[in-house]
């Protein structure tokens, strides 16, 4: 891996973190910063109630967003949680968060973008009002659960004892289920010993429980203004 780049000027940008409490792609964001021990400042927003300076600095106005504050008091703000994880594991110090062979580093991104595809099949599954549709989202969670079951390691992490971006995406994933599978067993993790191994490992993890603050209270608050399913059946 080539050295990272010095910060102009010599001195370390301010980072911060725009965040919501349940977006999964602000907790891999926060994760990452973690897992680097890098000084970050976090600021909390409504995605109901939007404020004019957040719609003004997100193109998409979604969160995560990164507030890059420069010495010379100029700011780049980054979009995209993968954008700023790559940014991150580019341009600061502590672990490394990629592999350094650029086929592994490759693959870790593959894997990534894997995760984003469950997550989309996650939202359905909280959001589904029918069991039509909750059903067809949680035997998808549980197909591409097995594929990656099917190349998982020892672990106790993706890539074996180290932790790398993909398990900063996937711990995300796995924390739903915590609240899930406590009102009703979704299932999706039947006869996949790694990944629930993977998973246990991840759930113990200090940057994973710090990400959020109140997850399962927010979580189940969520679900009942969604007038979800999930609960509907276990009423």
């Amino acid at each position: 891996m080539k050295p990272r780049p010095e910060p102009a000027g010599g001195t370390m940008a301010k980072l911060t973190l725009v965040s919501h409490h349940l977006c999964p792609y602000v907790q891999r964001a926060a994760i990452a910063l973690a897992e680097k021990a890098v000084p970050f400042e976090r600021v909390w927003i409504d995605l109901a109630d939007k404020p004019d300076w957040f719609k003004a600095i997100s193109p998409l106005g979604k969160v995560p967003l990164l507030r890059v504050a420069h010495s010379d008091r100029q700011e780049t703000v980054l979009f995209e949680s993968s954008v700023i994880c790559e940014y991150l594991e580019e341009t600061q110090g502590g672990c490394q968060l990629h592999p350094a062979d650029p086929l592994q580093r490759a693959q870790h991104r593959a894997w990534m973008e894997f995760g984003s595809a469950i997550l989309s099949d996650v939202w359905g599954l909280e959001t589904a009002r029918d069991p039509a549709l909750y059903d067809a989202k949680r035997q998808a969670i549980a197909g591409k659960l097995a594929s990656i079951d099917a190349v998982l390691g020892e672990g106790p992490f993706f890539a074996g004892a180290r932790f790398s971006l993909v398990d900063a995406v996937f711990a995300p994933i796995f924390r739903y289920f915590e609240v899930f599978d406590a009102i009703r067993d979704t299932g999706v993790f039947a006869g996949l010993a790694k990944v629930q191994a993977w998973r246990a490992a991840l759930a113990e993890r200090p940057s994973v429980r710090e990400a959020v603050a109140d997850y399962a209270e927010r979580l189940r608050a969520f679900l009942v203004r969604h007038d979800a399913y999930l609960l509907q059946s276990v009423a």
